[in-house]
Formats: structure tokens, sequence, C-alpha cells
């Protein structure tokens, strides 16, 4: 038994690897505590790279995701828009993750509007930038002209819009939203690990 796993341990870090960074060349993730390469395939190979839905993403989407304009998204490593199920991102106004975001499902990225005076047009308002270490729960709304800093937690069913400054948690409490500072530094830099 051990020597079957000695073997497909390297088959999946060197064959499979290797496939896996050809089909999604902007996949960056750790090697060691993340999916393995032959879970990256079965999740999203039939669906991204044979049916096409969301095919020419360069990294790994969801099919129950949806990705607009994708070549308008600048993505750090370990973030990877739309591999959880049921995000919708409108990158048309442009979108910056930095490093290790995480987008729970049923998230809605927008990063345009309509004009208010005439909804055939787009607003004056655009774009959405996201720093490193940040988690947004599921079934968050996030709406053009939002910049969230580092090292923040976005709490599940939010709606964002504007700055969110470092280092805090966003949760709803009643009808608004409250900021909570964070009392200690995020631990884990991703750029330090041996990336896929």
């Amino acid at each position: 038994m051990g020597i079957f796993k000695n073997i497909a341990g390297r088959l999946d870090d060197n064959l499979l690897r290797a496939f896996v960074k050809w089909l999604w060349p902007r996949y960056r993730r750790p090697r060691i505590g993340y999916m393995k390469n032959y879970q990256v395939l079965r999740a999203y190979f039939f669906y991204q790279k044979i049916l096409r839905i969301n095919g020419n993403v360069p990294w790994p989407v969801d099919f129950r995701s949806k990705i607009v304009d994708w070549p308008n998204i600048e993505k750090g490593i370990c973030s990877d828009p739309g591999d959880n199920p049921g995000i919708y991102i409108n990158a048309s106004g442009g979108l910056k993750l930095g490093n290790n975001v995480n987008i729970g499902q049923n998230s809605i990225l927008t990063t345009t509007n309509h004009y208010k005076y005439d909804h055939r047009k787009k607003s004056h308002t655009k774009g959405i930038t996201i720093g490193n270490n940040v988690w947004i729960g599921a079934n968050v709304s996030i709406v053009a002209g939002t910049t969230i800093g580092n090292n923040v937690t976005i709490g599940a069913g939010c709606f964002i819009k504007g700055s969110i400054p470092d280092n805090s948690t966003v949760i709803i409490s009643d009808k608004s939203l409250d900021i909570i500072p964070k009392t200690k530094d995020y631990e884990w830099d991703c750029t330090l690990d041996e990336l896929n």
C-alpha cells in the first residue's frame, strides 16, 4: 500500500501537476495543503475544458459560476475567483485581487453599474480592489467603486460598498454593517510556500 501511495503521489506531483499548469496557466496554489492535482482535474476539467463553461478563463472556475470579462481581472497567487459554486463576477470595470483572496459561494462582484439617468449607459463608478489575505463569506455582494484592504474578513450575507480598512472583520448587525478591528496580524504568508 505504501509503494502505491508513493507512486500515486509522484504521478500527481509531476505529470498531473504539469498538465494542470498547462490547462490553467494562471493557477497558483501551494503544492502542499490545498487540493491535489487530480482533485483539481476532477472538479473543473470536464465542465471548463470539455463543455467550455468559462472555458477561456486561465484558472479553475466552477461550472455553476459566471465570469464576465475575465481579462480585466488582475489576481495574485492563491486567488482563483469563481472556483466556488454560484459566484457571479462582472469584471468589465476592472477587478484587482491581491494574494490569498477567497470568495464564498453565491457571492456577486460587479465592477460597473448602470447610469441612473439612462440605464442603457454605464455609470462613471467602476472597479473593485481587494487586498491580500481577504476572506469573503457566502452570499456577499460587492459593488463598483469598492476598496477592501488587507487582512479583512467579510461575513456571510454582507453588502459591501465604499472602503473597508485593513485588519478588520465586517459583519451584519441589525440593519447596518459593523466593522470590527482585528487584534493581531494574519499568520500565513502564501508567498513563502512552494507553488503549483
